[in-house]
């Protein structure tokens, strides 16, 4: 007998009137207005104008959601086309199956497209929005809960989860690793890391995106490895295992290289308001400077009001021109 487990909901959607409201969509929605408030703060901080993070994302996270689903309809697709099947279930978002690669790649597409039509650099634009990406995930596993999808191995510790049966599609009760859970906790501690990298190393260029991505796949992999859903294998490993290894090798292979190539942080990230932008780009004079903090010895600073000194032979009172004295 369980002394101790975590109690899955009894419903996965709550009718408000008409209305249905589903926890999945729910904790992806919450997800991506946090990602977008935290990404906005990190943004200015970087030297860049309040709302272009959102502006941004009306391209990424679209892009991103369909990415997701496809990523996850090809690498399952045995549940949508498979004998019995019905294709039409491979539109129906709400009940689950987003996968975080396909997600990332073409939500990358999009914020390319948005950040060319800003004068933006795409790396500092994923720099900023690294952390709340995490933050994101963080919260949108919690629509696993909600499902009861994607638990781990049977287990009987005190924070298992309760799993109900469900015989019409296969689903056997009982207490499994919350690998849910364990995900989303690993997706706050990738967000606390990316942060505390990018202010002790001033990550610039991409590299503290290249940083969750690294950490984030090494939590993948282990959750993976505890999951007991249906996946494709490759050599006696999930397919997911294989991919968090493969972007791991080439997030760290980034960092080392951009490292040599462009050291340091951009001084600029974003084009000053009412400039005009061609062919995605902007003239480095016409771009607002990044944050005070973010200057490097060596650069050329405005001077602040007040602080101009004279020049070192002129006296008090006296001017200096090429004509002699009266």
């Amino acid at each position: 007998m369980e002394l101790a487990y975590i109690p899955s909901p009894s419903t996965g959607v709550i009718h408000l009137g008409p209305v249905p409201l589903r926890g999945y969509a729910f904790c992806i929605i919450i997800g991506v207005f946090v990602a977008v408030w935290l990404s906005n703060k990190r943004w200015i901080a970087r030297g860049g104008r309040a709302g272009t993070v959102a502006d941004i994302a009306v391209w990424a996270v679209p892009f991103g959601l369909v990415g997701g689903r496809l990523y996850h309809v090809i690498t399952d697709y045995e549940l949508y086309f498979g004998s019995g099947r019905n294709w039409v279930n491979a539109f129906k978002i709400w009940e689950g199956g987003l996968g975080i690669w396909g997600a990332v790649a073409l939500g990358a597409v999009g914020a390319w497209i948005g950040c060319r039509r800003r004068g933006i650099p795409l790396p500092a634009w994923a720099d900023a929005v690294a952390p709340g990406l995490a933050v994101a995930q963080a919260i949108g596993r919690w629509g696993n809960w909600f499902n009861q999808e994607l638990y781990g191995k049977a287990t009987d510790l005190p924070w298992a989860l309760k799993i109900d049966p469900n015989p019409a599609i296969g689903r056997v009760g009982g207490t499994y690793h919350p690998t849910f859970l364990y995900e989303s906790l690993w997706c706050l501690g990738v967000a606390a890391l990316v942060i505390w990298a990018d202010r002790r190393f001033t990550l610039g260029h991409g590299r503290a995106f290249a940083v969750y991505v690294a950490a984030y796949t090494v939590g993948r992999f282990w959750t993976e490895y505890l999951r007991v859903d249906e996946a494709h294998h490759v050599l006696g490993l999930r397919l997911n295992g294989w991919t968090s290894i493969l972007l791991f090798l080439a997030a760290v292979a980034y960092i080392v290289i951009s490292s040599k190539r462009v050291p340091g942080r951009e001084l600029v990230v974003e084009p000053a308001a009412g400039v005009e932008v061609a062919d995605g780009k902007a003239k480095p004079e016409d771009a607002e400077p990044a944050a005070a903090g973010d200057a490097k010895p060596g650069t050329d600073k405005q001077a602040k009001p007040g602080t101009a000194k004279p020049a070192p032979d002129a006296k008090p009172g006296t001017a200096k021109s090429g004509t002699k004295k009266l």
